[in-house]
Order: structure tokens, then C-alpha cells, then sequence
């Protein structure tokens, strides 16, 4: 793990989904029991809690912001995404994130269910998200960070000639 973070890293089966919900300031408002089994923290440590409290340092902010991007637009978002749990050990996920809408259409909140991800693709997302943490840490100014490693990933998402999402379908 590129972080040195120490801790041991958590699976869940396959058949199993993490699911949340949040408000659109990103608090949960729900977790099911596989994502509160998974993290260590029990429901009451959860609920209305700012979700990035599992995010674990291994993960570019670049990633994160690609996603508050694109869910605040009103699209969905598939992206792998290590978790930090409770103790300290973590988590991979391949985690599709929706908007939740109510009965007039307007946006209320974010859905997000993860998977348990295919070996495979981390094998090849974890060198390439170390890469950006480098990047993002080359900056001591943290939105340059962000900004240099966004443009970063759009450079490396170029020269394979495809998009984001087309780049995780692919893994």
C-alpha cells in the first residue's frame, strides 16, 4: 500500500453489495450491515457522519473530486476506491455512485453501492492512484495538487485514447 498506512486489507464475498446513502453534503444517511460489518463502526458512529470518514490516505483526492463532479451533475460514477476502516486495516470496492432524487426530480442525496473489485483491476489501479498521490504531493498548495494530478489522469486517460469511465470498464 503506497500510503505506509499498516493494517490488513478487509474482503467481502462476492454476492455481497456495500451500499450508503448520503445526504448532498456527502453525510450518510444510511448503511446497510455489509458496509458497517466491513468499516468496523457501529451504525450510531455512521449515520450523519461526512462519508469521507473512511477515506483512506491512499486514495488521490483527484479521484474524489472527479466524482463530487460528475454526481453533483446529475450522472452516475463507477470508480475503484480504497477504504479506511475502523482499525485501521482497508478495503477495496468498485463502487458505482447515483444521485438520489425525490418524487419532483430534484436532487437529494447520493446512492453509492460497491462490489467486492476483481484482483486484476487493482493490480492496476493502485500503482496508478500512487502515482497521483505523488503528484498531489508535489504541490504544497492542496487544490494545485488536485489541479496536477487532475490534469495528470486526463493526460494518462489521453494517451490510451479513452475516458474515464471507458478506462474502468476496461480493468
Amino acid at each position: 500500500m503506497a500510503s505506509g498506512i499498516r493494517g490488513s486489507e478487509r474482503s467481502f464475498r462476492d454476492n455481497e453489495i456495500i451500499v450508503s446513502k448520503t445526504d448532498l453534503q456527502g453525510r450518510m444517511t444510511y448503511c446497510n450491515d455489509v458496509f458497517i460489518r466491513i468499516s468496523g463502526y457501529a451504525e450510531a458512529e455512521l449515520i450523519g457522519k461526512p462519508h469521507n470518514m473512511i477515506r483512506h490516505p491512499a486514495m488521490p483526492r483527484c479521484v474524489f473530486k472527479l466524482l463530487w463532479d460528475t454526481i453533483s451533475q446529475g450522472r452516475e460514477l463507477f470508480a475503484y476506491v480504497v477504504n479506511r476502516c475502523k482499525n485501521g486495516d482497508y478495503y477495496w470496492v468498485y463502487a458505482h455512485v447515483t444521485v438520489d432524487l425525490d418524487d419532483n426530480g430534484d436532487m437529494v442525496g447520493y446512492h453509492s453501492n460497491r462490489r467486492s473489485p476483481d484482483r486484476k483491476a487493482i493490480n492496476v489501479i493502485e500503482p496508478l492512484y500512487a502515482r497521483l498521490l505523488e503528484e498531489e504531493g508535489r504541490h504544497t498548495d492542496r487544490k494545485a495538487g488536485i489541479d496536477a494530478a487532475t490534469n495528470l489522469l486526463l493526460s494518462i486517460l489521453a494517451e490510451k485514447g479513452v475516458s474515464y469511465e471507458q478506462f474502468v470498464f476496461s480493468l
